[in-house]
């Protein structure tokens, strides 16, 4: 049956229970961490040999998609009840309101050395240790815009910039791509500030912390996040009617990024499914 998804400002506070408690089993069986060190493995940039999936990449979102599928799977098998939320950042922008209340997600770091200090994934609880990272930090960091070096969360009007390209990805296939919905949205840009970090990318750095770098999967606003941007992606096919995955074809062997890229009807790993298979999940959720 269809589930549907729901931004995390309309969650009952019954709603609100059931998804934390969900996130702190699997954490507590390890299922948690193994999503995290999955992420920090494909963690792949643009300078780096071979194959890229999960960024830089046209496969971005379909890697994501299914990411956020296997998390909400884990999440369903504790609470049937449960789906991920999505967090619009474009319209929830203070450090006060959801998904950052005490019995969601908590706030933001304290100044001296960012931990998290409140809400249910605030280390003093004893539910949330950071197992898989790339510092020895144990407790939840967050640095909520940045102060000594100020960003601001992506407005609407730079969201709509990246719905208003007709083209799902081109050519250089990567970070540098110019022009596409993909790397519009997902932010790779140019200069310094937050000109060089647009949407996706620029909220990673708003929230700061462990959501910088490939463990950010240890803050869960992660999901919450990821499930905005895959949002997104239905908008943007629904506004672009007939446009689709590219590149259809894989590079030729003369091209920079042959074999350093998945091509719409190639599996993507580490799942055997093809970002064609992902661009219609509408018979598993919906939007509200």
């Amino acid at each position: 049956m269809v589930y549907t998804r729901r931004d995390v400002s309309s969650l009952t506070r019954a709603e609100r229970r059931r998804f934390v408690a969900a996130l702190l089993e699997i954490k507590r069986r390890g299922e948690y961490d193994d999503f995290v060190r999955m992420h920090i493995e494909y963690y792949v940039s643009d300078g780096d040999d071979g194959l890229r999936t999960a960024h830089m990449a046209p496969s971005f979102l379909p890697w994501h998609r299914r990411f956020l599928l296997d998390l909400e799977r884990a999440l369903r098998r504790v609470d049937p009840s449960v789906t991920v939320p999505y967090w619009d950042w474009t319209r929830s922008r203070t450090p006060s309101a959801a998904p950052w209340t005490a019995d969601l997600l908590g706030g933001n770091g304290r100044r001296s050395d960012h931990r998290v200090m409140s809400g249910p994934f605030a280390y003093g609880n004893g539910k949330w240790k950071i197992k898989e990272g790339v510092t020895d930090v144990e407790y939840l960091t967050r640095d909520f815009g940045r102060p000594r070096d100020p960003i601001k969360l992506p407005t609407a009007a730079e969201l709509a910039r990246a719905l208003d390209d007709p083209v799902y990805d081109a050519h250089p296939w990567n970070s540098t791509s110019a022009r596409g919905f993909r790397n519009r949205l997902e932010g790779w840009g140019t200069g310094s500030g937050s000109g060089a970090w647009r949407n996706h990318n620029r909220v990673h750095r708003w929230v700061g912390g462990h959501m910088l770098g490939g463990a950010s999967v240890n803050d869960p606003v992660f999901w919450l996040h990821h499930a905005f941007v895959d949002l997104l992606w239905t908008r943007w096919q629904r506004k672009h009617r007939g446009a689709r995955y590219l590149p259809a074809s894989p590079p030729g062997p003369g091209s920079s990024q042959y074999g350093r890229i998945v091509a719409r009807h190639e599996a993507m790993p580490p799942w055997n499914v093809t970002p064609n298979q992902l661009e219609d999940v509408g018979g598993i959720y919906r939007y509200a």
